[in-house]
């Protein structure tokens, strides 16, 4: 299922996420695979925790970052998608 603003995510227990400086690491207990994130990756996933939905995440980060409106949706939407696909997340309709 591909992401949209409206979908709403689900991480699972299976993973275990550390900030540290500003950047994060993820790590995916089942597998033992590790993920780096950066400074901008880390705010997306840290506010996808506390919003549980994709929307409130996107409003947020266009208050926070001066970036094009189109270009943040589609950068966050391939976020989303990009961790759904390594299965750190898991999007419902």
């Amino acid at each position: 299922m591909k992401a949209t603003l409206a979908s709403k995510v689900h991480i699972g227990e299976e993973v275990l996420f550390r900030e540290i400086d500003g950047e994060a690491v993820i790590l995916h207990q089942e597998t033992g695979k590790y993920y780096g994130l950066d400074e901008v990756a880390t705010r997306m996933w840290t506010l996808l925790l506390r919003y549980g939905q994709v929307e409130p995440v996107y409003r947020e980060l266009l208050q926070e970052y001066e970036v094009d409106a189109e270009r943040l949706r589609q950068d966050l939407l391939r976020f989303v998608d990009e961790l759904a696909s390594r299965h750190l997340i898991q999007i419902e309709s």
